[in-house]
């Protein structure tokens, strides 16, 4: 999958995979090739993709060869820098800066799990980069990539194991 910058908006993009073309968002902090936590940046990379997150309490998904685990409310993943968990899924109670897995909003009911600074760690590079379900308006995401649920539906069944995200 390539992810190319959209026309005039550094915080939109356009994600193509095969012949499907989606309409995307990126980081508030548009893209970077010098990832830090919490610059809201889409980090430039060549990103594989290694698991995914799914509501399991909000209708079906479509299958996917991505090993995929349905959410919990106590699942979350560790963005603070100090702790010996940072970038690493952790679950609850949790007292250090984590994400929430299992949100009220939509945005994670499919969250696909990238590889940024994960399997090669670095304390301040970035954390918690996830392909998932955009806001309405395709608003700036805090430095993943985003797609309506439709399009989600639609490009689940294509993606695998060895299925890698480019961002240009």
């Amino acid at each position: 999958m390539l992810i190319r910058p959209a026309p005039g908006n550094q915080r939109q993009a356009i994600l193509q995979a095969g012949s499907l073309t989606f309409r995307a968002a990126l980081g508030r902090g548009g893209r970077t090739s010098r990832k830090r936590e919490g610059d809201g940046a889409t980090p430039i990379a060549v990103m594989p993709l290694l698991s995914a997150y799914r509501r399991g309490d909000r209708g079906p998904w479509p299958s996917t060869l991505l090993s995929m685990r349905r959410s919990s409310s106590d699942m979350l993943w560790c963005d603070a820098v100090g702790d010996p968990n940072y970038n690493r899924p952790v679950r609850a109670p949790f007292s250090p800066s984590h994400e929430t897995l299992q949100r009220n909003d939509e945005l994670y009911d499919v969250c696909i799990v990238l590889d940024w600074n994960l399997r090669s760690r670095k304390r301040r590079c970035g954390s918690a980069i996830f392909l998932h379900i955009a806001r309405p308006g395709y608003t700036p995401t805090e430095g993943c990539v985003a797609i309506s649920p439709r399009d989600m539906r639609r490009l689940l069944p294509h993606l695998g194991p060895s299925t890698t995200l480019q961002v240009l």
